[in-house]
């Protein structure tokens, strides 16, 4: 699923999609901070179809058994993105997270998650998550 390059970015922030998670979706710009690429990941799930993106923004150690194909598919509906903390020391960051879904039997549910990036040659990526 695209989205219209002109409305509200999925993630939240209240920014045009263009000029907010659109530029790393397209490949036309890599996120500077851990913030941007976890807001950006978030937007490639809730929209589904970006599993190339999530693929290349994964530590590859760390997302040994997943792929591109499964990763475009849209599994749940998720409507809301909270960013509760963030933090960058150097080359390693954290951003703390709710994201709320729409589950199976229709009822809203949270995730919580503290996420971990590493930048590796000036390039950040997801290492993985711990989810309460």
């Amino acid at each position: 699923m695209l989205a219209d390059m002109n409305s509200v970015c999925v993630c939240g922030s209240e920014k045009p999609f263009d000029k907010c998670c659109g530029r790393f979706l397209s490949g036309k710009q890599d996120a500077k901070t851990p913030e941007q690429l976890m807001r950006s990941r978030y937007s490639a799930y809730a929209l589904g179809g970006h599993g190339e993106y999530l693929m290349k923004t994964w530590l590859p150690a760390m997302a040994r058994n997943l792929t591109a194909l499964e990763l475009n598919q849209k599994t749940l509906e998720w409507v809301a993105l909270e960013v509760i903390g963030k933090n960058q020391k150097g080359d390693e960051g954290e951003v703390e997270f709710r994201a709320s879904f729409i589950n199976d039997q229709g009822d809203r549910e949270v995730m919580h998650e503290l996420s971990s990036f590493k930048r590796i040659n000036g390039l950040w990526y997801y290492v993985g998550g711990v989810v309460t």
